[in-house]
């Protein structure tokens, strides 16, 4: 059996200046993350920004929280989701300005 292959995305993690805002969006970080597939990206991304042994030296923004939201984009290709109580939903660009 073959394993899934595995891709390379660039995810960017947007956030509001305040945690519970619902406008102003600015993106925080960049990073490339391989995963299989965009719920294993935002999977890791979830991990990597909320364990504080993981999270990047230069990142300086707050643990990603509810409301937070994330670009996956593989070449010319970008989806948008958005951290709900309920887990990652995918959302319309329009949030992010």
């Amino acid at each position: 059996m073959l394993l899934p292959s595995v891709k390379e995305y660039q995810v960017t993690l947007f956030q509001t200046p305040h945690y519970g805002d619902t406008q102003g969006y600015e993106a925080v970080y960049h990073l490339p993350i391989r995963a299989k597939n965009h719920r294993a990206a935002l999977e890791t991304v979830f991990r990597i920004f909320n364990v504080f042994d993981l999270l990047p030296p230069d990142f300086s923004a707050r643990f990603v929280a509810t409301g937070d939201i994330v670009q996956i984009s593989k070449g010319s290709n970008k989806s948008f989701y958005r951290l709900e109580s309920g887990g990652w939903r995918k959302i319309e660009r329009s949030l992010v300005h």
